[in-house]
């Protein structure tokens, strides 16, 4: 999984991928392709 400043790239790598927020980040997920995964966002205090 790749951690990225901006995710506006990664979500156009593949026609599956989708954006996803969980426990206050953001994930690119893609269930055809899982090596296109990538996550947004650091440390919540």
């Amino acid at each position: 999984m790749k951690v990225l400043s901006s995710l506006k790239d990664a979500k156009n790598r593949h026609r599956d991928c989708q954006v996803v927020r969980r426990r206050g980040r953001l994930y690119v997920i893609c269930k055809t392709n899982p090596r296109f995964k990538a996550r947004q966002g650091g440390v919540k205090r």
